[in-house]
């Protein structure tokens, strides 16, 4: 870890990099605002997912922790994402990140084809990527919060294992979903048509599949942010495997992921307030959200198995 204590940085109100690049390409009014702010992965994760669905949108900045009035009304926590949806009056409005991703994403497949998941027909298929991105949200994410928040140093190692069991998870599932939709596949011409179509939607984890999956922008912000954040405060390093080093590396690189990512130092500037659990980390709109997830797992733990 290359940290030497608590500098008092505060979190960016402005996206870096090629993540500001696409914030003022995409800042023109339109149909559908996204309420975001550029530090939040909840945000991220469907920042890229609008990107991918070529679902035109404006992209709108907005601090929750100071929860301004036209943020509450589409977003009532105060919490981005949120979207304002203008093409009715009033304009309707949603919130939370996954409700977001299930409506932009039937919004494209009624309108332009694009889908994160596999093809509408192919329902057990859609229902193990579904296994993934829950995996995603109850394990993957309380866990990244467990590695960065605690102070104490044990406590810190049990989150980098408990974070590395539940990358190990997802890998499991991955792989699950790969051999019961493409694993029976022959090498056959006709066979690798039919497994083109199969593989529309399993995401970038299948060899020769170059599209973004649901699961691929639930998990990227996660991914990226333990490349800069938990290897900066926490020494963490990815687990080791050639195919997990492959996926990690397409999934960082895809443009409509990597066109969301500011540069790390707003990302190491914007996190250490957690990796210090200052105490006003508590009563900000994106610190509650950490402090759910963390009081969940205290709760799952003392229940037992």
């Amino acid at each position: 870890m290359s940290n030497t204590g608590d500098s008092g940085k505060e979190y960016r109100k402005e996206c870096t990099g090629p993540a500001l690049e696409l914030a003022r390409k995409r800042a023109e009014p339109t149909d559908i605002t996204l309420f975001a702010s550029c530090f939040c992965p909840f945000v991220q994760r469907v920042w890229a997912a609008f990107e991918y669905l070529q679902i035109p949108y404006q992209y709108y900045e907005v601090d929750p922790y100071k929860k301004p009035r036209d943020l509450l009304d589409v977003s009532p926590k105060g919490l981005v994402p949120g979207l304002k949806l203008n093409d009715s009056n009033p304009p309707k409005a949603l919130n939370e990140s996954t409700v977001i991703l299930e409506y932009i994403n039937e919004l494209a497949e009624q309108t332009n084809g694009r889908s994160l998941l596999p093809p509408i027909t192919h329902t057990y298929a859609r229902a193990l990527v579904r296994l993934q991105s829950h995996h995603v949200d109850h394990s993957i994410v309380p866990a990244f919060f467990l590695c960065l928040m605690p102070q104490d140093p044990e406590k810190q190692h049990q989150g980098r294992k408990q974070f590395l069991s539940a990358l190990d998870g997802l890998v499991e599932l991955f792989e699950r979903t790969e051999k019961e939709i493409l694993g029976e596949l022959a090498s056959s011409t006709a066979e690798e048509e039919k497994r083109k179509v199969l593989m529309k939607g399993l995401g970038l984890w299948v060899d020769g599949n170059e599209d973004l999956g649901l699961t691929d922008v639930m998990v990227g912000p996660y991914i990226f942010r333990a490349t800069n954040v938990l290897k900066h405060y926490r020494g963490f390093e990815m687990p080791p495997g050639e195919k997990f080093a492959r996926w990690t590396t397409k999934l960082l690189n895809h443009p409509d992921f990597e066109n969301t990512c500011s540069t790390d130092d707003l990302y190491l500037d914007s996190y250490e307030r957690y990796a210090y659990r200052r105490p006003d980390t508590t009563q900000a709109a994106y610190g509650a959200k950490v402090d759910d997830y963390l009081e969940k797992e205290q709760k799952r733990k003392q229940s037992g198995p």
